[in-house]
């Protein structure tokens, strides 16, 4: 018998390969949390340098151009001067020690760096550790204006608590967006497209429409049937949410919402509580998207309905930031007065 057909040796492979792949993985992390220990330090002694007194601040902008070219001698391409800037930068938005997750990367890093609002940036520090966001998917929610556009909706206390601990879900109204930015499908204005066509192109960008929904959804299947009384319905898309455990049901409008929308959206939900939820499954969520949306009409069409009904706005292009940020500054200057 070879050696290698034997249940031990096989064993033996396989506690060799994992603790070599963990090793790697924790000399990864711990090079990673080195290096940026390392740009802390190094941004601290350019800011002391610069404090040091007044001839020394007279340098000015000098100085940084002045450490590019010297340590970039010695040292290579980790020392150019857009580097240190951010280097130096890093030290002054945290003088108090690099406490930022170990879970970042210096890109990471860079990118937080990039945010001027204190409020803002502490949100994405955040919301990047606790969904484990790579880089490239913080840069596309800052871009999608993620922390105004959850801000829209809360008051002062609200607003700083989202800032302190990002977005915390526990309960159903903590899942929505308004609006849902869907820009990654890449339709250009003016757009002409069906109910089914968009309902098709977010399932064919499944990854990015889950990172606009948030954390803990898990996609269950598109077009589900509803059977009552042998008449059939079909809900556009059913995810199931792992933190609030209950189905969340999703139909997509293309035009306004009106009232028969609701309705059968309630139907849906009536549907799904009597027979999908099992044991410990909680009442199902339903939002329905649309691209306009009467508020009155909501409110009327819904009055004492579900509380776990929810009709939000979508739009296929990214948001105007700063109109974003007028009403945030205006929420807390009222907060203020």
């Amino acid at each position: 018998m070879e050696l290698s057909t034997t249940d031990g040796y096989r064993d033996l492979i396989e506690q060799i390969s994992h603790t070599y792949t963990q090793g790697r993985v924790r000399a990864v992390h711990a090079v990673n949390a080195q290096l940026i220990e390392t740009y802390w330090q190094v941004g601290q002694h350019i800011v002391e340098f610069e404090q040091g007194g007044k001839i020394r601040a007279d340098y000015g902008k000098a100085l940084i151009s002045s450490l590019a070219t010297d340590l970039g001698l010695r040292h290579g391409k980790g020392f150019s001067r857009s580097n240190l800037i951010r280097i130096r930068q890093f030290y002054l938005a945290y003088p108090k020690g690099a406490t930022l997750s170990h879970l970042f990367s210096w890109s990471h890093i860079v990118e937080l760096l990039k945010i001027d609002d204190p409020l803002e940036r502490s949100f994405y520090e955040q919301q990047t550790e606790r969904e484990r966001w790579s880089v490239r998917e913080l840069v596309r929610q800052k871009e999608s204006a993620l922390f105004l556009r959850l801000a829209a909706s809360k008051d002062k206390t609200g607003i700083l608590q989202l800032a302190a601990q990002g977005q915390i879900v526990e309960r159903p109204a903590d899942l929505l967006r308004e609006p849902y930015v869907f820009e990654f499908l890449k339709i250009p204005e003016p757009w002409q497209v069906s109910e089914t066509q968009l309902e098709t192109l977010l399932c064919n960008h499944l990854q990015q429409f889950l990172l606009e929904l948030g954390k803990g959804f898990t996609f269950v299947g598109r077009q589900h049937r509803v059977t009552i009384n042998n008449t059939h319905y079909k809900v556009d898309l059913v995810f199931y949410h792992r933190i609030l455990r209950c189905f969340v049901l999703i139909d997509i409008k293309i035009g306004d919402v009106q009232h028969h929308d609701i309705g059968q959206m309630n139907l849906y939900l009536g549907y799904f509580a009597n027979e999908e939820n099992i044991d410990g499954d909680n009442p199902p969520i339903g939002i329905i998207l649309s691209r306009n949306k009467d508020e009155l009409l909501v409110e009327y069409a819904t009055y004492q309905m579900n509380s776990q009904l929810f009709v939000q706005k979508y739009q296929l292009y990214l948001p105007d930031r700063e109109e974003l940020r007028r009403e945030l500054e205006l929420t807390l200057r009222e907060a203020e007065s």
